[in-house]
């Protein structure tokens, strides 16, 4: 498998949006909670390396959390380049997930739960199509992540139960900034040219009427490239716009 095909597949950002959103404190939260959101960015990252070859991208989900119990559904779409650029067919990635949310006792919270990244007719020689398992522990602001894959990885070969570990923090930094911290490892089994670790700084902030993020994203390899004739490098450091609502 090419390296220009896990490096333009490895796709997400906004999924971890699928946390439901906080309910005043003076009133109970409902039963049943739904929420949408829309976002627009200068480069869709996922893991450290573009879906987009480097260029803008639209997305948009709906989440479904039911408070008293914690489970949560919830489908999201973006934009994408890289199933055409590995030769196969469409621009949509389409993930739809589920799971569990709670806190175990202290201010420990957990998340756990099953990820399907969809790419309708993608039509590449081995599918696109993943599925992922994950369960994340936080503790304040910090909280860490692992993910396994229980088919093969974004059209990789022979990759089952790849594994990726996220390390985070999202710390306020006053006047309604939050800074974000990330640093992350992509295994990829059967195929260990393809692992590489990833990181990001940055900040965002909710204005209101939207909620807007810059992030610096890198990668520590330089192999993972675009297709001819300029040939990207999709890993590079790189400043990232998001402007994203939800209602």
């Amino acid at each position: 498998m090419k390296k220009t095909i896990l490096a333009q597949a490895l796709a997400l950002a906004a999924t971890a949006a699928c946390a439901a959103g906080v309910a005043h404190a003076e009133s109970p939260a409902p039963d049943n909670h739904v929420s949408y959101n829309v976002s627009a960015v200068s480069d869709y990252r996922y893991r450290g390396i573009s879906q987009t070859r480097l260029d803008p991208a639209l997305q948009g989900g709906i989440d479904y959390t039911h408070n008293p119990t914690g489970f949560y559904l919830g489908t999201w779409l973006s934009s994408i380049r890289w199933i055409n650029d590995a030769g196969g067919d469409g621009n949509v990635e389409w993930d739809v997930y589920g799971g569990k949310r709670g806190e175990i006792a202290g201010g420990v919270s957990y998340d756990v739960g099953v990820l399907s990244y969809v790419y309708p007719s993608n039509s590449l020689p081995t599918s696109a199509n993943t599925t992922e398992i994950y369960g994340q522990l936080g503790y304040g602001p910090a909280y860490v992540k692992y993910s396994q894959s229980v088919t093969n990885l974004f059209g990789t070969a022979d990759s089952k139960n790849s594994g990726y570990l996220d390390l985070g923090a999202n710390l306020d930094a006053g006047r309604g900034y939050t800074l974000n911290l990330h640093a992350g490892h992509q295994t990829v089994k059967n195929n260990s040219d393809f692992s590489y670790t990833d990181w990001k700084i940055g900040v965002s902030k909710d204005f209101g009427i939207v909620s807007g993020s810059l992030a610096y994203v890198a990668t520590d390899t330089d192999s993972y490239a675009g297709p001819a004739p300029d040939s990207k490098n999709l890993g590079k450091g790189g400043l990232v716009l998001s402007i994203s609502k939800t209602f």
